[in-house]
């Protein structure tokens, strides 16, 4: 137990913490919470060996290597002159900025630690890249960190990035990077080492100059102010592959089989290949784009959706979309003189798919929440930037076919829809039927605010399932089928999520992105679900929800992480809306009336329309002909009266 007048590590007093759990009471934070198969799970025994991969490795010779630094030391140059403009503005209330202090995140680690020893270590390599390489990450948990470790994805580390795609390092001049100073230098260092990363970007392999040598887009820097050498024109960090080491995640404690099983690895060795291609494919972000239109050719929003990206209105790369150009100056001195400022000054928002965690973190650091930059006025800036991201991601377009109302999803985004991370996000259609007099008469898709609760029987619910498999539930004692144990997941049991342009299933199985449990057509990114019209429907109002968070998951963060952290997670949750859906497309159509005994549409009642009522009989939706939520004798009376053979 542990009194509220007790001070929770980084930020969050036990006082504000009690006040979201809405006692004023001591209350358990440190002991294990009961979940199920916690009294006989085993863990397993991984090392630091496990999870061993390429790249540029940790130093604490800060001779040798220099520290990451602070972001606030960028601030006073980069951030205070515009919203909107100011990179340190938008990227301090980015969920780059802030993946170090994200409470799920937390919640997330302590499990991976809980379930395979060690684990964590792999995933601050990309949410705390400054920590990892400076050796405060050995115990695989927070407990190493200084505060300036808790500023995540941070400026330096970005623009100290070194282009890992190179190639061949005897190319006079190689992809990418057209100043040959000192990258080649740094490669071949590497490569002596036997740490050059192969080309299959994934799981943080990234590398990093070891001096404090900074690198950025544009060739025209008149001057830097960084002190050191001059800045190094970097092309590649204006492409997909500055994204790739940490937006394609793979599980390196498993090996895939010739026939695509997935199987543990001999405890106590790196991954036999390092290719991310044979371990288990637990985010494909970058992949999903890199097998795109996007990618290939680009794609051009005619609305300007995403930002529009000056002056060519052509998506293609990662930045295009969540980095778009602004109007100003890349830093105060250049701002607001015509002289210098730029038309395509990359807003360092990262805006993306997270609508509530922010808020959460602001919670968390309480006072200190303004000092490092988490105004209320720009986290608002920031999720509203989100949820606009959202709603230019998807379109939706409705139409009726007889007796059927037909909800149509396209994928505007250059990845699947919804991507990333697979546990607790997913995105559904409300259907609301209305009457002439504009009362509900029936809903598909139903959303509880007050309970979290989301009724998927009736509706389409796009989301991936990953599970371990049986002989992971063995050696660990967990049900067989457990979900949400993200480092021992090892099967893909389900994954309906939209693709997107340029979708092949070759080229998506080749990565580890194909859909499992349903179906697309090589060049689909849209999605077709049909819904039967209740009789007495003239309106139909349609949503697409989406939630970062679902109630199920954060109930099992709260009932597994074992340090209290999924408590906190889930009380912030719960404090700040319980992630409430955002309808990222609303539409509406008025239906004529048809025959509701015609199941198909097809303005026949025959052996189809029957062949369809009998498929389902005894459940819901397509078949419930009088509209009483079942499928049974009374549809089937109804559709013989009405039989036109």
């Amino acid at each position: 137990m542990m009194n509220c007048n007790m001070s929770y590590r980084h930020s969050m007093s036990l006082a504000l913490l009690c006040a979201i759990v809405g006692t004023s009471a001591a209350i358990s934070i440190a002991s294990p919470v009961s979940f199920a198969g916690a009294d006989d799970q085993v863990q397993i025994p991984t090392s630091a060996s496990d999870f061993f991969m390429p790249g540029t490795q940790p130093n604490t010779d800060s001779l040798a290597f220099e520290p990451i630094q602070a972001s606030n030391n960028c601030s006073y140059c980069h951030g205070d002159y515009d919203l909107q403009v100011a990179p340190f503005d938008s990227w301090v209330v980015s969920m780059m900025g802030q993946s170090a202090r994200d409470p799920v995140w937390h919640a997330a680690l302590a499990i991976a630690n809980q379930d395979v020893n060690l684990s964590g270590e792999l995933c601050i390599r990309c949410h705390a890249p400054g920590a990892w390489l400076g050796g405060r990450s050995s115990t695989g948990d927070l407990s190493q960190f200084g505060p300036e470790d808790f500023d995540g994805i941070t400026c330096h580390f970005c623009h100290r990035t070194v282009n890992r795609t190179a190639g061949d390092l005897s190319a006079v001049g190689y992809p990418g990077n057209n100043d040959l100073t000192p990258d080649p230098e740094i490669l071949a260092a590497l490569a002596a080492d036997g740490l050059l990363p192969d080309a299959a970007l994934s799981n943080a392999t990234y590398i990093v100059d070891p001096q404090d040598v900074r690198r950025g887009p544009f060739d025209d820097v008149p001057m830097n102010f960084h002190g050191g050498p001059e800045l190094i024109h970097s092309p590649y960090h204006s492409t997909g592959a500055m994204c790739g080491t940490c937006h394609d995640v793979s599980t390196p404690t498993y090996t895939k089989l010739p026939n695509g099983q997935l199987v543990l690895n001999a405890i106590g060795q790196p991954h036999p290949t390092m290719n991310k291609n044979d371990m288990f494919p637990e985010q494909r972000t970058y992949s999903e784009w890199l097998k795109s239109t996007f990618a290939s050719e680009g794609v051009s929003f005619p609305d300007n959706r995403f930002g529009g990206n000056h002056p060519t209105g052509v998506m293609k790369s990662c930045q295009d979309c969540h980095m778009p150009d602004q109007q100003g100056g890349g830093c105060v001195f250049y701002d607001g003189d015509p002289k210098t400022e730029r038309p395509n000054v990359p807003q360092h928002s990262f805006a993306g798919a997270n609508t509530w965690v922010l808020r959460a973190v602001r919670t968390q650091m309480g006072e200190d929440a303004d000092y490092y930059g988490l105004t209320t006025e720009r986290v608002d800036d920031s999720i509203a930037r989100s949820i606009q991201m959202l709603r230019d991601a998807s379109d939706m377009e409705l139409t009726q076919v007889g007796g059927s109302l037909v909800v149509r999803i396209i994928n505007q985004a250059g990845h699947k829809l919804p991507t990333g991370y697979p546990e607790g996000r997913r995105v559904w259609i409300n259907v609301k039927f209305l009457d002439d007099a504009g009362i509900q008469v029936a809903e598909r898709g139903a959303y509880d605010y007050a309970t979290a609760t989301l009724t998927s029987a009736d509706t389409k619910v796009y989301h991936s399932r990953q599970t371990i498999s049986d002989e992971i539930a063995a050696a660990t004692h967990l049900p067989q089928g457990t979900q949400m144990h993200l480092a021992l997941s090892n099967v893909i049991e389900f994954d309906n999520r939209i693709p997107p342009r340029g979708f092949t299933n070759a080229g998506f199985a080749e990565v580890g992105a194909n859909p499992v449990g349903y179906t697309y057509a090589d060049g689909q990114y849209w999605d077709d679900t049909s819904y039967a019209i209740p009789a007495n429907a003239t309106r139909a109002v349609v949503s697409f929800d989406f939630q970062t968070s679902s109630r199920e998951y954060m109930e099992f963060l709260r009932d597994t992480a074992q340090n209290g952290s999924g408590l906190i997670a889930y009380n912030l949750w719960v404090l700040h809306g319980r992630s409430s859906p955002i309808h990222i497309d609303t539409r509406t159509i008025q239906l004529s009336p048809s025959n509701p005994a015609d199941l198909n549409g097809d303005s026949l009642i025959n052996g189809a329309d029957l062949t369809l009522l009998l498929s389902n009989w005894g459940g819901t939706g397509q078949g419930d002909a009088n509209s009483d939520g079942q499928i049974n004798g009374s549809d089937l009376a109804l559709v013989l009266a009405n039989w036109t053979g």
